[in-house]
């Protein structure tokens, strides 16, 4: 049944009530590494991570307008999503902060394309940067995956504002 109903005039709650309500749904976690012209790296995480399609095999994740790195990932041809495993809250921290060199210290190995795919992740998709669509103050990213891996281990979530894991779920 298909019923049109008029948008309403206001909303009934505000941005704080909003994000609280989000917060209640349990995200993977995710750190999404590309490289930049003079060959350093970048890193950022989001949760924002999703499938599309399986032929072509498309993912997508989002990105903040006013991301200092928005323009890195629009303009960059490839970019790896590594899938963090349980236990790995550190690097998802540490690539949710602006630091000097985030890859400090940190392993990795390269993609065929030369991106880094940090170790230890569940998984990992190198994607070609197919398509963008800005949405209201953020940028949907929409990916080819040109490669990926799988290393079945429990998952790092983020629910309410906190980290979590799967281990010990069924």
């Amino acid at each position: 049944m298909n019923t049109l109903s008029s948008r309403a005039t206001t909303r009934g709650f505000d941005t704080t009530h909003f994000r609280h309500a989000l917060s209640q749904f349990a995200t993977g976690v995710t750190v999404i590494t590309t490289r930049l012209a003079d060959g350093s790296f970048r890193g950022l995480t989001a949760s924002s991570f999703n499938s599309v399609s399986l032929d072509p095999p498309l993912v997508l994740w989002s990105l903040g307008a006013g991301a200092n790195s928005l323009p890195i990932f629009s303009g960059n041809s490839h970019y790896v999503i590594n899938v963090l495993s349980a236990g790995q809250e550190e690097l998802a921290l540490r690539f949710s902060r602006r630091t000097e060199n985030p890859f400090d210290g940190v392993e990795y190995e390269l993609s065929r394309t030369g991106l880094p795919i940090l170790k230890g992740v569940s998984a990992w998709f190198e994607c070609h940067n197919r398509s963008r669509y800005p949405e209201g103050d953020h940028v949907i990213f929409v990916g080819e995956v040109e490669e990926c891996q799988v290393h079945p281990q429990s998952a790092l979530i983020f629910h309410g504002g906190k980290f979590g894991s799967t281990a010990g779920q069924k």
